[in-house]
Formats: structure tokens, sequence, C-alpha cells
């Protein structure tokens, strides 16, 4: 192991004889000590502080490389007419690049498949997936990836047609449900059923598109998955959205964010506060259209922290001062991100519901910025 480079060995034996001469006064010279052991500690760290291999690979590349969905969902991850992509999936891809290197719009997108998405990481294909990925403490401990934070509170559900009646999960006894293979809605789906007793037949298959395409066919009574992902598929794929049912039944969890490489704790550092930063800022209502006034205005030192005015948390990530700023800047607060993407005013036209701040009914809580 080697050695600490801010410690210096000091003979024990006069040591202690100080410490016994001094024994009367050693309750004040022990919080004495304690303040300048913390004081020295963070200097110590703050010397030998580098930035993660990641890091430094994204800078030299003047990029950041982004793996996103393969089967265009609306809201998350999908190209436009022109070729852009979008989604809220690919806004956080944006964050992480403004945060890091001042422009949102250096990010090169891989898309992945659901299979493939896991290898392209861990092999470096990729700096982050940020591809309506669900976490999980397989997926976090096992596979040489580590989460960082929830950027979408989904949960798995059904979608059938309308014209079957069907109006709860309830009613899919003995049904054909048709389901991705290699995802967590298949082994969701299986525990539902087998806690309801539902006894679902499950009819999976490897690509979203068959997946879609058996659905839409009439081969199954029913769709699970992701209810963004269901909402996506019934905006996307029908003529009229009223003619598919998203049923009321939540039958599982699904927690999604950005992943990835274990072992670059600079680099996980870095994307865990982005999506937490875009959170604070929705919070103390810093948006994209009143940041510059902010910048020139605000007293408010959490708001100063923010707009990169105020104290520099940015230096303790290896970043600007202004790295929030950044990416507020590219993309809008996380609630901006949300409406646009996939709010009231979207073809999707999904509520906030759990994905409202917390102190609105929703579960967004971000660790304080300071």
């Amino acid at each position: 192991m080697p050695e600490l480079p801010c410690v210096r060995a000091v003979p024990l034996r006069p040591l202690m004889r100080s410490l016994l001469q001094r024994l009367p006064r050693l309750p004040r010279l022990l919080r004495r000590a304690g303040t300048a052991g913390c004081l020295l500690a963070a200097a110590c760290w703050a010397a030998s502080a580098q930035a993660g291999a990641t890091l430094d690979a994204v800078r030299a590349r003047g990029q950041v490389v982004c793996g996103v969905g393969d089967d265009a969902l609306l809201g998350l991850s999908a190209q436009a007419g022109d070729g852009r992509w979008e989604g809220l999936d690919v806004d956080i891809c944006r964050a992480i690049a403004a945060a890091v290197l001042g422009d949102g719009e250096k990010v090169r997108y891989v898309p992945l498949s659901h299979t493939a998405r896991f290898t392209a990481l861990q092999a470096g294909e990729v700096d982050v997936l940020s591809r309506s990925t669900t976490i999980t403490l397989a997926r976090d401990a096992s596979m040489g990836l580590h989460m960082t934070a929830v950027a979408f509170y989904d949960t798995q559900g059904f979608m059938v047609p309308a014209r079957s009646r069907i109006r709860s999960a309830r009613q899919l006894k003995d049904k054909t449900v048709c389901v991705l293979q290699a995802t967590t809605t298949v082994r969701n789906l299986a525990e539902y059923s087998r806690n309801n007793r539902l006894e679902l037949k499950t009819l999976a298959f490897d690509s979203l598109a068959d997946v879609n395409a058996a659905y839409f066919a009439g081969r199954c009574d029913a769709y699970s998955g992701d209810m963004s992902q269901l909402a996506s598929l019934r905006a996307r794929l029908v003529a009229s959205p009223d003619m598919h049912v998203l049923l009321p039944e939540i039958i599982a969890k699904e927690p999604l964010g950005p992943m990835v490489r274990r072992g670059d704790t600079e680099w996980t550092t870095i994307v865990r506060w982005v999506v937490y930063g875009l959170i604070e800022a929705e919070e103390l209502g810093v948006t994209r259209a009143n940041l510059e006034q902010l910048r020139a205005s605000s007293q408010e030192p959490a708001v100063q922290r923010i707009v990169g005015t105020g104290e520099d948390l940015g230096r303790l990530l290896g970043l600007e001062r202004d790295w929030l700023a950044r990416a507020i800047r590219a993309t809008g607060n996380y609630g901006e991100i949300f409406e646009r993407n996939l709010g009231r005013g979207t073809p999707l036209a999904l509520p906030r519901g759990l994905n409202s701040l917390w102190n609105k009914g929703g579960l967004h809580f971000a660790p304080p910025l300071r």
C-alpha cells in the first residue's frame, strides 16, 4: 500500500510524553486536533483528486458517446424526421455533455438493442448508457456496471385493445400476453401471474418490432411492458390512441436511469450529480429561460451554487464552476425535460405522477448541492 501523500511519521514515545504532560488540557487539545485533522484530510484529498479515465477520454475526444435505444420510443429516445435525437434519455446525455464539455451537442448517439446495451457499455463502446434501463440489484452488483441516479420512475403494466372490453388485469386470467424477451418484464409478469393466480400465457420475442407486430396482429390478448413504452407505442403505431387501453394496475416498479462502467468513481459521480442537479434546479425554480437573469442578480446561496456564481462545486467533480448552468442552458431543468418529451403537450400526454418533485407528491428528491 503506498504511503499517504500528506502523512508524516511521528516518533511515538516523545508524542506520548507530550500528551501526558498536557493531560489537564487534553479535551481541548483533542478538539483542536480533530479540527486540524479534518482540514488536513480535506487538503490532502483536494491535492490528490484526479480526473477519471472516462472523463479524460471524453475531453480528449471532445465528445460524449451515449448509448440510447434502437427501438424509437417516443419521449425517451427516438430520432425525429430530420435525424435529430429526442427524448428524456437523450436530454440526459446532452446535459452530461454540456456539463463536461460546455456544449450539449457534443454527443455521439449509439443506438443499442436491449440485448447489446450492457455488453457495449462493458466493452467501452459507450461512455454512458441512457436507454430506458431498469435499476436492479443484480445489474448494479454483478455486471461490472454501476447505476447512477433514477431519471424516470416508470412502472410495468398492460395494454389491451379497446374492443376487448378488458378494463382490469384481473380479467386477463388464462389470456396470452406479448412481452420482450431478456428484460425485467418477463420475470415481473410471471411473478404477478403466479401471485394472482391468473395463469397467464407468455408469448416472448427477441425484438420490440416482433412484439409489436404480434400484438397488433392479434396474436395475444394483452401487451405488457413499461408504461412509458406502452404509451409510446400507442401514440406512434396506431391511427387513434383510443383503440388501445392502458389498464390501471401497476404490476412492478421500473426505476430507469443512466448506467456507467464500474471502477471509475469520478465519472459515476459526474453522471449522478448531473441528474440530481437538474432535479434541484427545478425545485429552486432555475429554468433555461431565467438562468442568465439569476446568474446576474440572485443572492440566494443555493441558487448561486446552481447557476455557477457561488461556491465552486465544479472543482469537486473536476469540472468548471458553471457545470450545472451549462447543463440547464442546454436542456432546461428536470421539469422542462419531462414536459418537453413526455408531458401533457406531447403525443404521450403522461402526467408527472411519480415523477413530480417530492414537495408536489412525487418521488424526485435530490440530495443537496453543497
